[in-house]
């Protein structure tokens, strides 16, 4: 079958540094083809080469008859190629239909002279694609209202109101519930069955065999290899293709927590939250344990997190460090007395994206030295050019220099930035939550590690997650919430994904 678009010996270099190396990729008429590797692999340049945003340093795009040695943003998408990015390109002010049309709405002629906007006819297509994919909400609604799922129904509605032959989704189902998920596959099929041609990049392998027609895997810029998904028995036969080695599956300690009154870190009672997504609930975190947080969306994991770390809609509940009670107020109390959290949105709250890595490793250590909250002190570069080297050095962070813009980064390489922050600030106890979402398998297991290392310094760690291989791998117990109540904590040689579920429907 003649491909839809085809990518040869595509070569890309930054700097002297090669991204890619005559790699070629190619998509068909209605299917699904799945790229993967591990971050830094080159599947974002890829793709980015393909849409206009790069030019390659060598290669050639072919689309249709055509041969292309570059394209620009424009050219591509007049080619009928669409990119639905991670962080999904949405404007929330404006309506669905506007979304749908912006920067192309129809226009007609008032009294056969004056231009206007024919809101009618754009309206009305917007419906007709709105119910293509499956979207019920009315198309004058704004964005902004949306769940993440409508939303990134909106981005697929676009692309067909662009007349996309391509579409190209980066990491769609990072953010959706089970059963958005499903809905998602089930608009993808209908795509495919009309002929658009999709490349679909994930890290979460339990996806690939339900969606996809063919696999090619990168690494290091180059092509590992292209197989049909029926030739794939397991996921283990695509992570040796992505990582070259097997994974390890558990992460626990040299030695068991001890659970005893003495080795409490933590201790949270009776916590509750005005908007009731938190209903009084009480834990302790030990030190040296890796404590997982379960249950189903809505069941207030983050929202418990918020409430004694950000005070968010506190209502009622008290918390102690190491035996001494904390008051709840700020995030700025809670990292004064050694407590961290990672959020789930890193690009938002996780990093200073206009700094550079050692910025974003010494700024919260700066802020703990200053007076005032932050207004009064003064700055050692020294002390920070050495802090950071230390810090990237143990989080293993890949990059040229310590320069070097965080946003240039990998996800993954982000996130151990993230964790080396709370490092250098002497963080007693961290918070992560989804910490794996957005990152590589490779990445993960490394961020596994670092929270085993970090647990091994007895430091407290609690993971919140909605990945039950990954809390069944490196959790001691799994904290089981549903509907903001605790529904139970199991112990490690108990637990099993049957069993957190069975206790999150409780």
């Amino acid at each position: 079958m003649e491909a839809l678009v085809e990518m040869k010996n595509i070569r890309k270099e930054f700097s002297g540094v090669v991204a890619l190396d005559q790699v070629s990729f190619d998509v068909r008429p209605g299917e699904v083809h799945l790229l993967l590797g591990e971050n830094g692999a080159g599947k974002s340049t890829l793709m980015k080469i393909l849409s206009g945003i790069y030019t390659p340093t060598q290669g050639s795009i072919l689309l249709g008859n055509e041969e292309f040695s570059e394209l620009t943003p424009k050219k591509s998408k007049e080619l009928g190629i669409s990119i639905i990015y991670q962080e999904l390109s949405v404007v929330n002010d404006l309506s669905i239909a506007e979304n749908l049309f912006v920067g192309k709405l129809p226009v007609k002629k008032w009294f056969s002279v004056l231009p206007v906007v024919d809101k009618r006819a754009y309206l009305k297509q917007a419906e007709e694609m709105a119910k293509r994919v499956g979207l019920t909400k009315p198309v004058t609604t704004n964005v902004g209202q949306l769940s993440i799922s409508e939303k990134q129904l909106v981005e697929i509605a676009k692309a067909l109101v662009e007349n996309s032959k391509l579409l190209v989704m980066d990491e769609p189902t990072s953010s959706l519930t089970e059963e958005e998920t499903k809905n998602l596959f089930k608009i993808i099929r209908e795509l495919r069955s009309t002929g658009i041609g999709i490349v679909y990049i994930s890290h979460k392998m339990k996806e690939l065999k339900e969606i996809g027609d063919r696999v090619t895997v990168l690494k290091d810029g180059k092509t590992v290899g292209t197989k049909d998904m029926a030739e794939i028995h397991s996921e283990e036969e695509i992570i040796s293709m992505m990582v070259g080695r097997e994974l390890q599956k558990t992460f626990f300690g040299e030695k068991d927590v001890e659970y005893t009154p003495e080795n409490i870190l933590f201790r949270a009672e009776h916590i509750s939250r005005r908007d009731k997504k938190t209903k009084d609930i009480s834990f302790e975190l030990y030190k040296g344990e890796v404590l997982g947080v379960a249950g189903l969306v809505g069941a207030g994991r983050t929202e418990l997190m918020n409430a004694f770390f950000a005070g968010e809609s506190y209502e009622e509940g008290r918390i102690w460090l190491n035996g001494k009670e904390l008051p709840i107020g700020t995030p700025y109390t809670s990292i004064q007395n050694g407590i961290a959290m990672i959020t789930e949105n890193r690009r938002e709250t996780g990093i200073f994206p206009n700094f550079g890595i050692k910025e974003n490793l010494v700024l919260v250590n700066r802020l703990l030295k200053s007076r005032w909250g932050g207004f009064y002190g003064r700055i050692h570069p020294g002390w920070d050019q050495e802090l950071a080297e230390k810090e990237r050095e143990e989080m293993q962070v890949k990059c040229s220099s310590l320069a070097q813009m965080i946003t240039e980064l990998s996800g993954g390489n982000q996130q151990k930035v993230i964790v080396g922050k709370w490092m250098a600030a002497n963080a007693e106890m961290i918070i992560f939550d989804e910490p794996t979402k957005g990152i590589d398998i490779g990445t993960k297991t490394e961020m596994y590690r670092i929270m085993r290392g970090l647990a091994q310094k007895g430091i407290g760690v609690i993971m919140i997650s909605s990945e039950m291989p990954e809390l069944l791998g490196i959790c001691d117990r799994i904290m089981v919430l549903n509907d903001g109540r605790l529904k139970g904590i199991l112990n490690k040689e108990e637990v099993t994904e049957e069993r957190i579920l069975q206790t999150a429907t409780m």
